[in-house]
């Protein structure tokens, strides 16, 4: 008993002098630390051992901090060169000074809630930083670069900036830039001198120039994002085959060629430039300026033939390469009608003719499995639809019955989780699939409108946007936009790895050849493109809202495929499941799921998922990857290692899954290494 009275004595004491030797810790750098974090809340002083070392690094990522920091009492810190705030709430603005501290190397400050412009002490010399990640804050403006001249990592993305940072031609050694999200307006033709970059993306601006005249080189570059953009210029296949279809989405008007020999067609664009010049200007420029004859001068009868067969070439030149030209565009406009009618929706029959309603409602309608839902509304015009895009559109619920034969079994898309999905092409070719939300019945009108509301604010290249809503009696229906290439599931799954018959469109079924193939589907970067969509759209929703959006049921029926094959999510927020609240975590694990389906060619089952965790835990992944899958240079590696992102996503334990912020750097960090271009 004395022993352990003792113990207990001398823990006591230590603890007691421990606390009392922090509290009263007179190293400098721990002292300016604790001032300059006194003003924000769930600040740890216990993150900050007290010794006699300098401090050389502040990591408070992902710690609740909320509040504004004292920045004043960092400017004497002489040793720092990390710090890394990350994922807070830390808000108001930074001081110019703080850019050109000797010491700092690497500074993360991403998603918190910072703004205001970034300004640069005049006299204070350059800025020693390499490392700067700014993303998901509220800046407006950016110093002038010339000063940041030792950055090889640029991360802006998510902020207000408006206009591409004066100065950025002057970053030589900058290998990553993210400029992505921005609202940037203006050419891009400032960055085409950056020449050691290895990282690019500006997606989702309103920026302008010429692909690929107005960019870095090409050479070194490894991930390049330009999608959502107002650019011009050619798209030859070789970069698409390289960087992926989800890089080159709604970029403006470039035009797409494939591998035609690409030689030749440089010699040919060549040529229309000489047959601009008149044949009295060549003689001109090969006579004597002071002669006032210099056509008779010319006596020699070789240099007329010269220059009337010069002549004759240019034009027969021009005139191959105008035809050439009307070849492609020709074909080109016959791929993207071939693209768009892959699926294309057999119009209502009264598509036409006047839509009359034989009886009042309430009406009732049966789906293939057998179930029914009804509307009970005596006039089916007085359930206004209402239409978030085209507010001007005046529809009804009537509309909808007249758009989908009313809501026959010809029209059924599909029966989810939800409820029944059916196609419809509202007046004006507008192209919907309707959703009867079945498990919305209880929800009240104001609730339901509110929920979609809120729905529609959520805007992201990689989410289907809801188009409009309809409340008719206790049934709640939303309208999508209709993806031609239908959901994940059935790319993946029941369709054949075969190509259609393009000339033939007289039925809405797709036929196959039976011995054609599909690369698409056999393609590994078409799978890894598609994974890292469906993680933006996630990533978006988690982390890009003051409140983090729960999808709640991300399954490869809910992901739909655009006419390039880029993933939209859908179904968000629509799930209500009475037994388990959906939270982040769980979204986390249905993306892994997903994840191990593509790369496996298996139904995500309970079963697939636990034979690919065992495969990834005894080193054999690569056992579990799909056959169909085409293998070459590093693909292999490239795909298990994806699957261990898969395995991570859906571990057992919720606090032992990533985030969807750090999956999405993880895909992000495996890509296909390509031929050099040419």
């Amino acid at each position: 008993m004395n022993l352990f009275s003792c113990f207990v004595t001398t823990l006591l004491l230590t603890t007691f002098f421990t606390l009392s030797e922090s509290a009263n810790c007179n190293n400098t750098d721990h002292l300016l630390i604790l001032k300059a974090f006194a003003s924000v809340d769930n600040f740890n002083s216990s993150s900050f051992v007290c010794s006699n070392a300098r401090i050389s690094e502040i990591n408070l990522s992902s710690r609740n901090l909320t509040g504004a920091l004292s920045w004043k009492f960092l400017k004497n810190l002489t040793h720092i060169h990390t710090i890394n705030l990350s994922n807070n709430s830390i808000k108001g603005y930074i001081p110019s000074w703080f850019w050109s501290i000797p010491s700092l190397v690497e500074v993360n400050l991403s998603k918190n809630k910072l703004g205001g412009a970034i300004g640069f002490e005049s006299g204070s010399g350059l800025s020693s930083i390499q490392v700067l990640n700014l993303s998901f804050n509220r800046f407006t403006n950016l110093a002038h670069l010339s000063n940041f001249s030792n950055l090889s990592v640029l991360d802006m993305s998510y902020n207000n900036l408006k206009v591409l940072p004066l100065g950025l031609d002057s970053l030589k050694k900058l290998q990553h830039l993210d400029l992505s999200s921005c609202n940037i307006s203006g050419d891009l033709k400032p960055i085409s001198n950056l020449t050691s970059l290895e990282f690019l993306d500006v997606a989702n601006n309103h920026m302008s120039g010429t692909f690929p005249n107005d960019f870095p080189p090409f050479s070194n570059i490894n991930f390049l994002n330009i999608s959502f953009n107002n650019f011009t210029g050619v798209l030859p296949y070789d970069k698409v085959q390289r960087f992926g279809n989800s890089s080159f989405i709604n970029t403006g008007m470039l035009f797409k060629y494939s591998n035609t020999s690409m030689n030749r067609n440089v010699t040919v664009h060549h040529a229309p430039k000489e047959s601009h010049i008149k044949p009295h200007q060549i003689l001109s420029a090969h006579s004597n300026p002071k002669d006032p004859n210099p056509v008779k001068k010319n006596k020699k009868p070789s240099s007329k033939k010269r220059l009337f067969w010069i002549v004759i070439i240019s034009s027969v030149s021009f005139l191959v390469l105008l035809a050439m030209t009307v070849s492609i565009c020709c074909i080109f406009k016959k791929r993207q009608m071939a693209k768009r009618n892959k699926w294309a929706i057999s119009k209502p029959v009264h598509q036409h003719q006047p839509f009359k309603i034989e009886k009042s409602g309430p009406f009732s309608f049966e789906t293939e499995s057998g179930s029914s839902w009804v509307v009970d509304v005596r006039e089916p015009s007085s359930a206004a639809v209402v239409m978030f895009e085209k507010p001007l559109m005046s529809f009804t619920f009537k509309d909808l019955m007249a758009a989908t034969s009313q809501f026959g079994k010809e029209s059924l898309l599909a029966e989810g989780r939800c409820g029944p999905v059916y196609r419809a092409v509202l007046p004006g070719e507008i192209h919907v699939a309707v959703k009867v939300l079945e498990n919305a019945r209880g929800m009240s009108h104001d609730d339901a409108v509110a929920m979609f509301e809120n729905l529609s604010k959520l805007k992201h290249p990689n989410l289907l946007p809801i188009s409009g809503y309809c409340i008719a009696g206790k049934e709640k229906l939303v309208l999508y936009e209709f993806m031609a290439n239908g959901d994940l599931h059935r790319w993946l799954q029941e369709l054949p790895t075969g190509k259609t018959d393009v000339e033939d469109w007289s039925t809405d079924t797709w036929e196959y050849p039976v011995d054609s193939s599909s690369p698409e589907k056999m393609e590994w970067r078409t799978r890894h493109n598609i994974a890292i969509g469906i993680a933006r759209g996630l990533a978006y929703l988690h982390h890009a809202q003051s409140t983090p959006v729960v999808h709640g049921h991300l399954v490869p029926s809910n992901i739909l495929l655009s006419d390039y094959l880029d993933p939209r999510i859908a179904g968000i927020g629509l799930s209500r499941d009475r037994v388990h609240t959906p939270t982040t975590d769980s979204d986390v694990y249905s993306f892994g799921i997903v994840l191990i389906e593509l790369l496996t060619g298996e139904t995500g089952s309970e079963e697939t998922v636990v034979k690919a965790r065992k495969l990834v835990r005894e080193g054999r992944g690569v056992d579990a990857l799909d056959s169909r899958l085409r293998l070459g240079d590093n693909s292999v590696s490239e795909m298990v290692e994806c699957l261990r992102v898969g395995y991570l996503c859906t571990a057992e334990t919720p606090g032992k899954r990533p985030t969807m912020q750090q999956v999405l750097g993880m895909l992000k960090d495996i890509h296909p290494i390509t031929a050099e271009l040419n």
